[in-house]
């Protein structure tokens, strides 16, 4: 990573005015192949580099050294040690990229530009291009947009990340009308300022990544801005939720008969909305027992295994009809859309007396929570949901696997005598 580096003779005006007057500069290596240099005249001295390109050195004026005047922090008249050192690093990146043959920097390259050219990738590399560039549009280009990449400070950043998490919860709002947001309840604080600061460290993410893109293609000399700005610490430590295996029965008999079929499809293998409407009777394999996701969230493909129940549902689905036909189609025969979930999920929650109502991501939660909490290794576990490692399955779900310290704890550690007070009992859930 390209970090300023420190030099006594160099570092400051009062260091550089010991220095005698010389026609060769003094010189500093900054990177393999690069030096910065300083040329000391009667009256003042100049930032010079020197790099290595094409089997021979060649050396350039970069600008004046703030010997008399303080640097215009834009990198462009007047340079500190360290204005010219990004200046001298972005200059040597841009020759390697133009000795290459690739596309050198033309015009000012902004945030904004920067960002296009990412999302531009993600949407030929990733699915997630269209969530991204409305984040983008809605909540980075405002504030950020404009702003030179080169001259993107960390405050300018840390700045725009809390506003982020002061803003509430968009609404969906019909375009060129006020932007709606929700109100949190009051007893909701606490958990609202979580659920923003988690909403801001996601913004902050694709931002950083836009950003880090760049500097691997040589697009920006330097990192240090944004890799020093550190997320918000436990915002996206939400509180779990899962269902019981009779509340999910409860769901399933509640259900519309089409949406029916997308809930025990659901619970039967923990797969996402998205992974769902998209099933084809030809993903599923019944010699195998699994089922076939052709793209998930990550953009890789990977077969989730179902168990004895699982493998007889989608036999039944599967009956009678060509590979080609949609697994879980609505009762119109059309495919279910992004939010099509949303109002099947409230009425199926309602008719079997769940509350609070549980969304359908929910279900993903209670196969993951319930699997786990039977035995299963949490690695199985994540590959089945489409995990690379274990990370977010630890994250989420660890708590409940059954473990050594768990069970050494609760043989071993003392016991009082302490009873609960009062003769009042707490129901079982149900």
């Amino acid at each position: 990573m390209a970090r300023q580096v420190r030099d006594a003779k160099l570092g400051s005006r009062t260091a550089r005015a010991e220095l005698k007057p010389s026609g060769k500069p003094y010189w500093r290596a900054l990177d393999p192949g690069l030096h910065l240099g300083y040329r000391k005249g009667k009256t003042g001295g100049k930032w010079v580099m020197r790099r290595y390109l094409g089997g021979k050195y060649a050396v350039e004026t970069l600008g004046t050294a703030d010997d008399k005047a303080d640097g215009d922090g834009d990198g462009s008249t007047v340079l500190s040690f360290a204005e010219a050192q990004t200046l001298a690093r972005q200059r040597f990146t841009e020759g390697k990229r133009a000795a290459a043959g690739l596309p050198t920097q033309s015009g000012p390259y902004t945030v904004a530009a920067c960002l296009a050219e990412y999302l531009t990738w993600l949407e030929q590399n990733r699915k997630s291009g269209r969530v991204v560039r409305w984040t983008a549009e809605a909540s980075i280009l405002p504030e950020l947009g404009a702003k030179l990449c080169a001259k993107l400070t960390t405050d300018d950043i840390r700045r725009w990340l809390e506003k982020c998490a002061r803003e509430p919860a968009r609404l969906r709002t019909k375009p060129g009308q006020k932007q709606r947001y929700r109100e949190a309840a009051p007893e909701d604080r606490e958990e609202e300022t979580r659920r923003r600061r988690a909403t801001a460290n996601r913004k902050l993410v694709i931002l950083k990544a836009a950003l880090n893109r760049a500097w691997r293609e040589k697009r920006i000399a330097s990192d240090d801005a944004w890799r020093a700005v550190k997320p918000f610490r436990e915002a996206d430590v939400a509180r779990l939720r899962y269902l019981t295996v009779e509340e999910g029965r409860r769901l399933i008999n509640a259900a519309a008969p089409d949406f029916r079929l997308l809930v025990q499809a659901a619970l039967a293998t923990g797969c996402r909305f998205g992974e769902l409407a998209a099933l084809t009777v030809a993903d599923f394999n019944p010699d195998s027992g699994t089922l076939h996701i052709r793209t998930s969230k990550s953009g890789k493909g990977r077969h989730v295994v179902l168990t004895e129940e699982g493998v007889e549902f989608f036999k039944s689905r599967c009956a009678g009809r060509t590979g080609a036909d949609r697994m879980l189609p609505k009762a119109d025969g059309g495919r279910w859309l992004k939010s099509h979930q949303s109002r099947p999920m409230a009425d199926a929650c309602k008719g079997a007396r769940i509350d609070p109502p549980a969304n359908f991501h929910c279900l993903r939660h209670t196969y993951a929570s319930l699997t786990i909490m039977a035995g299963a290794p949490l690695m199985v576990v994540a590959r089945n949901l489409g995990h690379a490692d274990t990370r977010m399955v630890e994250k989420h779900y660890g708590h409940l696997a059954p473990s050594y310290v768990a069970d050494a704890i609760r043989s071993a550690a003392p016991r009082f005598g302490i009873s609960a007070e009062g003769n009042v009992t707490a129901l079982e859930r149900v």
